[in-house]
């Protein structure tokens, strides 16, 4: 048994990153480790941070071993948190954001105070953020040289962190399900019910949080070129605010096809709103990986994905879903008019499998475990 220390965002904070900090923590507690995840009450400012950072309804079962004692503004806990986990074998850090680091390099600096020294491992869920500010390059760098190993989730983010962390052991391995509760295999056969009365037509879904990378806006273009059957749905926090989308939708003429539902979407309304899609629709710029694929097969519905970065490897391309290449409106809009066909989304759901998480949690825990 070991003791380990899990360093990053739990509920109340909302996401795939909290999701993914305590499901690690019950698995490896299950597998027989002493574990705590040492957490934040206040990650960052919110002018830094535009959409909503906590929820009040858990997406998942809280772990029980959670401490809050983390505050952006308290920079003296730091060092004291750091010091305080050096009795733990193993420290993971979640790195989310840059704004992390600051906090991160104090609480290493604790954990190298005294006789023992426990091994230190980031987990980056991004090296680098799709959006950069000043310093976050550099902040990265410190960061990966001072752990002793660091785990990614796409052959790609590795040769990313290589060139800033070469003497640094760096592991890829892919990102397991970490999925909101309310995605239960029989979600999928109430889907598929549900979507027995609905109109004879192809409504798409664009799910999560829009920001420039992922493509919103060549999704639209594409949009704009297919038949007029083909609907679409973005359900999700704006990034600075849904004007800019509002307005190019009125310019391309969308306005009847396009539906808008901003704001975070709660676990326990997840359901309906795939339900009431035939498609989910994943038009990023650039990706490491996510879930939302994943969270589409949960429910059966088939993918439109890029194949920036991770993003399409659960996707094979005209099996559970179609792929085209990132960025480019006349590939994505080939795509979305192939899966509109008559009966293309019906056959397409028919070979969708929901994914088996324990394998890949499996690997997973022996990559952290290892670190």
């Amino acid at each position: 048994m070991s003791r380990i220390a899990l360093v990053g965002p739990a509920h109340p904070y909302k996401g795939g990153g909290a999701r993914h900090t305590t499901e690690l923590a019950h698995r490896l507690a299950a597998a027989g480790h002493d574990v705590v995840i040492d957490s934040w009450r206040a990650q960052y400012p919110a002018r830094l941070y535009p959409g909503q950072q906590t929820i009040d309804v858990p997406e998942g079962e809280p772990y029980p071993r959670t401490h809050r004692r983390l505050a952006w503004y308290r920079p003296d806990g730091w060092l004291t948190e750091g010091s305080r986990l050096r009795s733990a074998d193993l420290v993971v850090f979640a790195l989310i954001t840059p704004l992390q680091i600051p906090a991160y390099l104090a609480m290493l600096a604790g954990l190298r105070r005294g006789p023992k020294r426990p091994r230190t491992v980031i987990i980056c869920h991004n090296v680098l953020p799709h959006e950069r500010r000043p310093g976050d390059l550099a902040l990265t760098r410190t960061l990966l040289s001072h752990v002793d190993a660091v785990i990614v989730h796409s052959a790609e983010q590795a040769a990313q962190a290589r060139t800033l962390a070469p003497d640094v052991p760096i592991t890829a391995v892919r990102l397991p399900p970490h999925l909101p509760a309310a995605a239960s295999p029989t979600a999928r056969y109430e889907t598929e019910r549900a979507r027995l009365t609905t109109p004879q037509q192809c409504r798409l879904l664009f799910f999560g949080i829009v920001r420039p990378y992922k493509g919103l806006d060549v999704l639209l273009n594409a949009l704009a070129r297919v038949p007029e059957h083909v609907t679409l749905t973005v359900a999700g926090e704006f990034w600075g605010g849904p004007e800019a989308t509002e307005q190019l939708i009125a310019a391309l003429g969308l306005t009847g096809r396009v539906t808008l539902r901003p704001g975070y979407v709660p676990a326990d309304e997840i359901g309906d709103l795939f339900a009431a899609a035939d498609v989910l629709v994943m038009p990023y710029r650039e990706a490491t990986a996510s879930q939302n694929a994943l969270l589409a097969f949960a429910y059966g519905i088939p993918v439109v994905t890029t194949t920036a970065g991770a993003l399409a490897e659960h996707v094979r391309n005209g099996v559970n879903g179609l792929t085209c290449a990132p960025g480019n409106t006349a590939d994505l809009a080939r795509a979305l008019t192939a899966i509109s066909a008559p009966g293309e989304v019906s056959r397409l759901r028919s070979q969708i499998v929901p994914a088996d998480p324990e394998p890949a949690w499996a690997a997973y825990l022996d990559v952290v475990l290892a670190g």
